[in-house]
């Protein structure tokens, strides 16, 4: 089987600041033919946390999210439980890293890290 690669998937959003700062990750590390790998692992306070990984490899049952330029690498688990999910980048006074917004999650921890 081929990997899907998709120019939109109706589950998933990745704003564009937040593909701005991976490409940025990406040329910083000398990295520019990876994707970013998005992983729901299981762990954190709240029962669920993200994992975000630069990443060249993609499985046959992975999905690939095109967006100006940069792959965000997906796989069945994780995007069953991404159901319109939106992927931002978020600099603030507390830190700066990627953000999750996910309606599919009705917990959080307080450390923002973990969900369930």
């Amino acid at each position: 089987m081929e990997p899907k690669i998709q120019q939109e998937v109706e589950k998933v959003t990745i704003t564009d600041f937040a593909v701005e700062k991976v490409k940025a990750i990406m040329q910083r590390e000398n990295k520019a033919d990876y994707g970013l790998r998005i992983r729901i692992l299981p762990g954190g306070c709240a029962g669920f946390t993200y994992d975000f990984v630069l990443d060249k490899n993609q499985a046959a049952d992975d999905v690939a999210i095109e967006k100006s330029g940069l792959k965000v690498i997906v796989d069945k688990f994780s995007l069953s439980m991404m159901k319109n999910a939106v992927i931002d980048y978020v600099e603030s006074l507390q830190g700066s890293g990627f953000k999750v917004n996910n309606e599919n999650f009705k917990s959080s921890c307080g450390c923002g890290d973990s969900h369930g």
